[in-house]
């Protein structure tokens, strides 16, 4: 029997997604561990080494990568592998269609995993049917949402909260199927959006787990290219990375508590979120209805993630390590640390420039070391 895997908010969820499936996976022995998580009555094992885990994520990227801005459908996609469920798989040769982008199709070939697109354009309803046959074709065992950051604990109140619809729409559909279902939370804080005290205190008397070096190096290949910073921040943080971090929006710490990963029972989470309490209770049947739930309740339009920027225009990845460094360290403004995808922004690059951008600062870690 082995469990689903659901990136909670997509983009560069699947990453930190990845880690944690391989530590739960490997970890199925520990009292209050995958076998004892979510209560009595759990589903134990998470499908160990037998084979790849089964992820599903949502196809909802930053704008740099996706000028939609908006959740991907498979009407968005050509080459998905459709499976007998009624759902559709990533593989290297799926293409987004123009004008969208999409990152899924490199993480299908980078990550060991199976990556399973959620398309949340039917509806709520829609979303619970598809979850539940991933579920099914998974063998059955356990949900485990992934929440990189912690945004999925939202009250919908906190002052630097900017995406908690896609996270409430993953609880309340999951509810939905009826199936056990664990949240676990990775890195707190690292998200920017709640800050990391306030999660610990939403979090007391969950036992966290931290995963191994090993887990991290399954996604290695992925954080080599991908400008995911919440997941860049969480596999830092468990190669011993500590102090601020200047990223894309704000300045994160790492701390000691970031490396972790706790769990939580399904129902508890729902509890702080009153946006999936909605959902689970209004039952919204399209993409759009659903997202106007979120802004009623929290004042944050669900389907507008980021502000859409200009994109620079394409230029050579300046080869001076010295001068690079210089610059981004008088960017970091004291910060230990900066993320690829500021330190692209920072150069005038793109995304798609962070491996030479790796190459020419001679760095393969998560982060930029600066100090």
């Amino acid at each position: 029997m082995s469990d689903l895997y659901v990136a909670a908010g997509g983009g560069g969820d699947p990453v930190g997604t990845l880690i944690a499936a391989r530590a739960l996976a490997a970890d199925t022995g520990r009292p209050g561990g995958p076998g004892g998580a979510g209560g009595p009555g759990e589903a134990g094992g998470s499908g160990g080494p037998a084979g790849p885990p089964l992820i599903a994520t949502y196809a909802w990227e930053r704008p740099e990568v996706d000028p939609t801005s908006r959740p991907l459908g498979t009407r968005h996609f050509d080459g998905l592998v459709h499976e007998r469920g009624g759902f559709a798989a990533f593989t290297p040769a799926t293409r987004a269609r123009p004008p969208a982008g999409s990152t899924m199709p490199g993480l299908a070939g980078d990550l060991p995993a199976r990556l399973l697109l959620l398309d949340p354009s039917g509806g709520l309803p829609s979303l619970a049917r598809q979850i539940a046959s991933m579920a099914e074709a998974a063998g059955g065992g356990r949900i485990r949402i992934v929440d990189i950051g912690g945004d999925v604990l939202t009250h919908g109140d906190e002052p630097g909260l900017c995406s908690p619809f896609g996270d409430a729409l993953t609880l309340a559909a999951c509810h939905l199927t009826g199936i056990a279902t664990t949240v676990h939370i990775a890195g707190p804080g690292l998200d920017g959006e709640i800050g990391e005290h306030v999660l610990l205190e939403r979090l007391a008397g969950s036992l966290p787990l931290v995963p191994d070096r090993d887990a991290v190096a399954a996604a290695a290949r992925a954080l080599a290219w991908h400008p995911s910073e919440a997941s860049a921040l969480w596999a830092a943080a468990l190669h011993g990375a500590r102090g601020t971090v200047r990223t894309v929006n704000s300045l994160i710490p790492l701390t000691d508590a970031s490396p972790r990963l706790y769990p939580l029972p399904l129902q508890e989470a729902i509890g702080h979120n009153p946006v999936a309490r909605a959902l689970v209770a209004e039952r919204p049947a399209t993409l759009e209805a659903a997202a106007e739930v979120s802004h009623r309740l929290t004042g944050i339009p669900g389907l507008e993630s980021e502000r859409t920027r200009t994109p620079p225009r394409p230029r050579p990845v300046p080869l001076d390590r010295d001068e690079n460094m210089k610059a981004l360290r008088e960017a970091a403004d004291g910060a230990a640390h900066m993320t690829l995808r500021q330190a692209a922004r920072v150069l005038g690059l793109t995304w798609r420039d962070i491996p030479a951008l790796r190459a020419a600062l001679g760095t393969s870690e998560p982060l930029l070391h600066l100090i």
